[in-house]
């Protein structure tokens, strides 16, 4: 894809960031469980299982918005909800059709807090750091004199 989508090269591409974001959300979890539950036996027990429930909602995540990216061909906020969206219904499949519509729209919901604030963190960073430039200096007139 070009550059005038504003993609992010940094990150691998689409095949692969499911991956990689599966292992992330996998660690995340597993150690987020490990702390969650203290150094205790329950804690081995746990852990493994909440980070392979973030493993699985990472992977699902990322292949979903790898591609809500490849069919619009736009790189906006509004990806990661319709993403959200998708994983959060396709979670809940296993309760029927009010959990299937419930987990969808709970999670795009969500989605769109969490772009709506960043969206706002950055606008409130863009404007902590504009430049104010100072005046014009006056222009003068031909004969040398300031133009009023």
């Amino acid at each position: 894809m070009s550059d005038q989508h504003g993609l992010d090269h940094s990150r691998d591409p689409c095949p692969w960031v499911a991956l990689s974001d599966f292992g992330g959300a996998f660690c995340m979890g597993a150690i987020g469980g490990a702390v969650w539950h203290g150094p205790s036996q329950q804690s081995k027990s746990r852990a493994p299982v909440l980070g392979g429930n973030f493993g699985v909602w990472g992977g699902m995540f990322s292949t979903f918005d790898c591609a809500v990216k490849g069919i619009r061909k736009k790189e906006d906020p509004w990806n990661a909800i319709i993403a959200g969206f998708f994983t959060g219904g396709a979670l809940a499949v296993r309760g029927g059709p009010k959990a299937i519509r419930n987990g969808a729209i709970g999670c795009a919901i969500l989605l769109a807090v969490i772009e709506g604030v960043g969206i706002g963190f950055q606008r409130m960073m863009a404007e902590n750091t504009r430049l104010e430039l100072p005046p014009p200096p006056p222009s003068q007139g031909s004969e040398g004199r300031i133009a009023a």
